[in-house]
């Protein structure tokens, strides 16, 4: 009983009768102990949920105007108030959690498959075209990633599309680095060594051995990156070129309500409501990925015996 504690305190691999577990199974068992990761989980489960569902239930539709009711505060008919237009806030505030939530799936979608791919490729032929591409990584990083975003989107015009697809196109440099590491390292193993030997496709080889090894770092930094678009997201949405009306996410939602704040009337609730569920879905993402990050790495954070 004592030897079975002692495992299970120092994270030893092995279950209580001597199985040894999968990786991907420690790495959940690590998880699920982490109180803060798991909290975090729920909650951003069910922040995804009253966004997928709380506008079908509402009474109320997201553009529907009525003048006479514009600045309510919030009560038993309209619980997060309404807005400059008499726009229901709940039902707005829903819908547009759809938007910040899609922006950043999309965007971080778009920075693995450019990140993910750029990363293999150097890291796998290495030389000169690894070298050519790192150093266009470093030149890229050199620019201000909001000013090129603010460019495109003034340049090409102010579409949803297009905001998915400038975030994703600057999120995509620190992937490639930390894949290009991650190749370099696998690379000389020895079951890619007897999978070339054996005359596997190349791509084969980079999607059945290669890819699956570096799963973990990859879903970290995704989960770390999500967050990270939805904050550039709001921030474009607070200068005016991000969603525009009458498509609202918490961001826009946030600009109106400093919009209508004025020395005659302090409308708090226009800008505590989008403000509240984006710090939380922030604050969810970054606990689930610090969790993430000591589940498949747990020389991170030293074990208590």
């Amino acid at each position: 009983m004592n030897e079975k504690l002692r495992r299970t305190k120092k994270g030893d691999p092995r279950t209580s009768t001597g199985e040894i577990r999968s990786p991907w199974r420690e790495a959940r068992s690590r998880l699920a102990r982490n109180r803060a990761a798991v909290m975090s989980i729920w909650l951003l489960a069910g922040i995804v949920l009253l966004v997928l569902v709380g506008p079908l239930l509402s009474p109320y539709t997201p553009d529907a105007q009525d003048l006479p009711h514009q600045f309510q505060a919030p009560s038993w008919h309209h619980p997060f108030g309404t807005d400059a237009q008499g726009r229901d806030l709940m039902t707005r505030v829903f819908t547009g959690g759809r938007i910040s939530l899609a922006v950043g799936l999309v965007a971080t979608v778009v920075s693995l498959l450019i990140g993910v791919s750029w990363g293999m490729v150097a890291g796998w032929f290495g030389g000169s075209l690894d070298e050519g591409m790192m150093r266009l990584v470093d030149l890229l990083y050199s620019l201000p990633f909001m000013f090129f975003v603010i460019l495109l989107v003034a340049y090409f015009g102010q579409s949803l599309l297009l905001l998915f697809l400038a975030l994703g196109a600057v999120q995509w440099l620190t992937m490639s680095r930390i894949v290009r590491g991650e190749m370099q390292r696998l690379r000389g193993s020895e079951f890619v060594e007897a999978a070339i030997a054996l005359g596997l496709p190349r791509r084969r080889i980079f999607l059945r051995h290669l890819l699956p090894n570096m799963l973990g770092p990859i879903l970290v930094y995704a989960t770390l990156t999500v967050p990270a678009v939805m904050l550039e997201e709001a921030f474009l949405s607070f200068l005016g070129l991000g969603v525009q009306p009458p498509a609202a996410s918490w961001g826009s939602l946030a600009n109106e309500g400093a919009a209508a704040i004025n020395a005659l009337s302090i409308n708090w609730w226009l800008i505590l409501f989008p403000g509240l569920f984006l710090a939380l879905t922030l604050l969810a993402l970054n606990f689930i990925g610090d969790g993430l990050r000591d589940a498949f790495d747990p020389t991170s954070r030293p074990h208590r015996i």
